[in-house]
Parts: C-alpha cells; structure tokens; sequence
C-alpha cells in the first residue's frame, strides 16, 4: 500500500497557512472600538463598552448565502457573496435595535482555491466595514469527498449588543402606525432555489446574471441612525417568506399591516422572473423582496423625517408602502 499523507487525501495544510497570512490584511482593515489584536489564535476576542449601557442584551444571529451561491460559482464572482453574508446576520441583528458588534465566518469546500476565497473574504471585510462590525476570526474547512473541488459553502455568525430599554420588538406597534418600506438592490439572497429553476446558463451570463448578484444592502448604519431621531417601534428584514413571514413578526397581536402594492417601483428583475416563470402575484411576495428590503414601523408624524434622513445621508429610497390596523395578525397585499 502506497504510503498515505494529508495532502495526497486532499487537504493542504501549507496552502491553508499561507491564505491565512493573505487574508490578515482584510481582516485588520475591520478594526474597530473594541478590538483586541489576536489575529490567528484559535478563538477571537472583543472587549465591549458595557458603560453606556444600564441593562445590555447580547444579540446574535447566524445565516449563510443559500443557493445564490451556486450561481456565483457558476459565474465565477465571489466578492459580492461575501457582502451577502455579513448582510444577511447584521441586518437581522439590527431588526432588534441591536449594534452589531463582531462577526465570524465559516468557508467549507472541497479544495482550497486561495485566489477565490480571498475575494470572498474581501466582500466580508467590506460588508464588516459597511456595518461598523469587525470581522475577528473564521473558519477554513477543505473537505474533499464532501464537496466538490469547485464549490464552497459558506455561513456567517454575528454578535450585537442593546440596552433592554432600546430592543425593538413590535410591542408598541399600534392601529394606525406607518410602515416604511426601504428599497433593495434587487433580490439580495433569497429565493434563489427559483430563480435558479426559471433562468438558463446561459441567460445567467448576460444581464441576468449581473442583476441577479448585486449583493445585500447593508440596513445597519441607516437604522441605527434612525433610532437617534424618531421613534421606530417594528423591524422586518425581508428574506426568506418574503412580506407575509417577515412583517408579521413585527406587529403585535391584534394587528395586522395593509401592504399597498403599487405604492412602490418593483425593480426590473422581479418582472424577468415572475415572467419567465409564470409565477403568481402571491407567489412572488411569499418568496421574495419584491424591492422592498427592509421594512420599519413608525409613527405616522415620523415617516416624512424617515424617509428624509434615508435619502439625503444614504441614498437610500424609502416609500409608505403600507399601514396597521386592528385585526388578526397577518399581512394583506391589496390592490393600491
């Protein structure tokens, strides 16, 4: 029997040391109030500012990419979900009125390709840095047999910090509030399994394609700005279920939203895949975004100063998509 080594079984121990003295540099550039420098030992260390806080909560949130990541293999561009990752856990992180504080990452595949995996890992230090979130460590796995040599997985993991007076938790929702829709890129990272079923290769490398990847608008800078200023008493980040499994977890029992659905542009892409693959109206808003990434739940003499401080500071479109009202707590799309 021919004599067995690690690296003959498909795992490069010297490749995997040498990305980690590559990527160090990104995840240096995610510094920021609280960092301790332990880049490389076996665990990542954070020191928190616990003095501003009467009664801090600790908030974490974990999410990966979903199948939008078979496409950006396919099309060979890997920074964009990176950016998806970050987004996917701070932005939940923030839908409580929480701060993110510090993020980890996991990077399984099948071989080590160090020129992909660093542009991944650059999305991540810049979806980190959007979102004033350091990046303080991860985790490599190359796992033949497991995967194969050209596909990876990823997962993302989050930490955020509230004081329990500041959780934002749809408690205080009631009749006649506003819901404040925050426009998306696009399709962020959701609802991928279809869109992969209703689009050929081929149409993947064309404009599609280029639509398609945009990544995830980082919410947690404009949220967090919001909350100096107005009052925001419901969160929904809009990912997997779409409108009726997302905003229904901001309201309150008795009260459902009314969704207007022509209060807002849907963006082009939603047309190209509703279209090709004949897919119902309420099929769509179960599934996807719809262009509506983010919605809030406000007073209504603060939706005109919301919507304000979103454009002028982030240019960021934000519409009255919809109100709540007494009722069983559900979500309803009408016609308006």
């Amino acid at each position: 029997m021919k004599r067995v080594t690690y690296k003959k079984a498909g795992v490069d121990i010297d490749k995997a040391n040498k990305l980690v003295e590559t990527i160090k540099p990104h995840v240096a550039s995610t510094k920021r109030q609280g960092w301790v420098g332990n880049i490389g030992a076996f665990a990542g260390f954070f020191r928190p500012d616990l003095k501003k806080y009467k009664d801090p909560l600790f908030v974490g949130s974990t999410d990966g990419v979903g199948t939008k990541l078979l496409i950006a293999q396919k099309l060979g561009r890997h920074y964009e979900v990176g950016i998806d990752l970050v987004a996917m856990s701070v932005n939940d992180v923030v839908t409580c009125g929480a701060e993110p504080l510090f993020f980890l990452d996991y990077f399984g595949t099948g071989k080590l390709k160090p020129a992909v995996m660093e542009e991944v890992i650059k999305g991540i230090a810049d979806g980190c840095k959007q979102s004033n979130c350091m990046l303080i460590g991860g985790e490599t796995a190359e796992l033949p047999g497991m995967y194969g040599e050209d596909i990876y997985d990823l997962a993302g993991f989050c930490a955020g910090i509230v004081d329990r007076k500041d959780v934002i938790d749809g408690k205080k929702v009631k009749e006649g509030d506003l819901i404040l829709g925050i426009q998306s890129s696009g399709v962020h990272s959701n609802g991928y399994s279809m869109v992969r079923k209703v689009f050929s290769d081929k149409e993947l490398k064309g404009r599609i394609g280029d639509m398609l990847m945009k990544p995830t608008i980082l919410y947690v800078k404009p949220v967090l700005e919001l909350m100096k200023h107005i009052e925001i008493k419901g969160i929904a980040h809009i990912t997997g279920g779409g409108f009726f499994d997302n905003i229904v977890r901001a309201l309150p029992d008795k009260n459902a939203a009314v969704i207007f659905k022509k209060s807002w542009q849907v963006p082009e892409i939603f047309g190209h895949i509703q279209q090709k693959g004949k897919i119902k109206d309420t099929d769509m808003f179960w599934t996807f975004n719809m262009g509506i990434g983010m919605v809030i739940v406000v007073p209504k003499q603060s939706a005109w100063k919301a919507k304000q401080i979103l454009l002028n500071k982030f240019k960021l479109d934000s519409w009255i998509i919809g109100e709540v009202i007494k009722g069983k707590r559900r979500v309803e799309l009408i016609e308006a």
